[in-house]
């Protein structure tokens, strides 16, 4: 309980830290390499976003961080307005987030999905956008 109270206090201030997150500025985590990466943060771009991405070595101290559960992990995880986006989440699925602004920690596509924004190719698979909650509950929010 300590635990997730001091997760909790440490991602209220870095989203309340002044300059940490813009209003409706994307802030991405990412290993350096990860070209998949990169292309989801141009398909966020194409879609109005503003996005700024911040090279990171040990991605699993960020996903502990922000309360991201192995489960739902992925290859980078990023934060927008105090919500916590979870790999290869649509810019739709974001935008409906951010209007319907639902009492959850964030959005997860777990995994890397083909098919997905940022990893396009042949044969593309069905997947799902849930949510997730401090507790560690998910729900599918969108189906792709």
């Amino acid at each position: 309980m300590m635990r997730r109270l001091r997760e909790g206090l440490l991602v209220a201030a870095l989203v309340a830290s002044p300059g940490a997150h813009a209003a409706g500025e994307v802030t991405v985590y990412k290993n350096p390499h990860c070209g998949c990466c990169v292309k989801w943060i141009e398909h966020l771009q194409q879609n109005g976003f503003q996005v700024s991405s911040r090279d990171v070595v040990d991605l699993s101290e960020i996903k502990a961080r922000y309360g991201v559960r192995p489960y739902l992990a992925s290859c980078h995880t990023a934060v927008v307005d105090g919500y916590v986006l979870e790999g290869h989440v649509p810019a739709e699925a974001v935008k409906r987030l951010l209007q319907e602004r639902p009492p959850v920690k964030g959005l997860a596509v777990p995994g890397m999905p083909v098919g997905s924004p940022g990893m396009e190719g042949p044969d593309p698979q069905p997947y799902n956008v849930y949510t997730f909650d401090d507790k560690g509950d998910v729900q599918v929010y969108l189906r792709y």
